[in-house]
């Protein structure tokens, strides 16, 4: 078993470093350029960390030609990576080779431990099948994370506009002020705003900037709210007092969803109480009684 696995790792890694030589081979002669004829300032250990993890990355990023995949398919991929804040170019291509690599670890993970003795045929096939999707599932979960951080930040924001436009500024320039002051403080709805400030500078109108914002995010709550802003341009009242209803309207609505989640607790405390707290406490107050009760039977069938 060792040596299989020995061999097997032995493999991997020749493949591995035959796959970096021939996609990486300018990379590699500029490294070692870079040694024979050192310059004068060297890179810091940030930058040696960003080359190796882009290395990494276009690494992985070949393994996703193994996969085929339509148009169609690459679109709905590019529409929720934007939604999980992953916007760059590589981002589709490093989705579908990990969706290539991560069932190959997984099974690696699996000949190694042992587990693949256990009726090999189900067990890699589950290691394939888990691994193939723990990309969508991680994706989701980063959208579902960015989701709430949007819904938490909403209302700061629209706190912070009501501010501005009431100081005297428009709306476009309230938006670019708030996506700079509150960059720090949340940071996903900031850079969504500021997505929504470079459209209006390229031209875009504004009902069509802020609609491709709410396409973007996919929050109810982000969607009320480009409803209201196209109603109140639409019909001309104040953005302001608009503004400000519905900051007072989410924030409403937090605290009653807190309150329904607090309402639900004890209903959840039910399971851990049967399940964990009762057995322990009838252990303890029964436990000495049965062991009495079961002294005293032996001793009479004994006498």
């Amino acid at each position: 078993m060792g040596f299989a696995a020995f061999t097997f790792l032995f493999i991997f890694l020749l493949i591995a470093s035959g796959g970096l030589i021939l996609f990486y081979r300018e990379a590699m002669i500029q490294r070692i350029s870079a040694v024979i004829t050192p310059r004068a300032k060297q890179g810091t250990f940030r930058e040696a960390i960003e080359q190796t993890g882009s290395t990494l990355g276009s690494m992985v990023e070949q393994f996703e030609r193994v996969i085929p995949k339509s148009s169609a398919e690459i679109s709905v991929v590019e529409q929720r990576l934007i939604r999980a804040g992953y916007r760059s170019d590589s981002a589709v291509k490093l989705f579908y080779g990990a969706k290539v690599l991560v069932p190959v670890i997984f099974c690696f993970v699996a000949f190694v431990t042992g587990a693949g003795s256990y009726g090999p045929f189900f067990v890699y096939l589950i290691a394939i099948g888990l691994g193939f999707l723990a990309p969508d599932f991680w994706l989701g979960n980063r959208i579902a994370a960015r989701q709430a951080r949007i819904r938490r930040g909403l209302p700061d924001v629209l706190d912070l506009l009501v501010i501005c436009i009431e100081a005297g500024l428009s709306l476009d320039q309230s938006v670019a002020r708030t996506a700079d002051e509150l960059s720090l403080a949340q940071p996903a709805i900031c850079d969504e705003l500021s997505i929504v400030v470079l459209e209006q500078r390229a031209g875009l109108p504004r009902a069509d900037a802020w609609k491709h914002f709410s396409e973007r995010t996919n929050v109810e709550s982000v969607r009320n709210l480009v409803s209201v802003l196209v109603q109140s341009e639409k019909f001309g009242t104040s953005v302001a007092k608009t503004l400000r209803v519905h900051s007072d309207t989410l924030r409403t609505q937090r605290r009653q969803r807190v309150e329904e989640q607090a309402a639900k607790t004890t209903v959840k405390l039910v399971f851990p109480l049967v399940l964990f707290i009762f057995p322990s406490l009838f252990l303890v107050t029964l436990g000495p009684a049965v062991i009495t009760v079961m002294e005293s039977f032996n001793k009479y069938l004994i006498h």
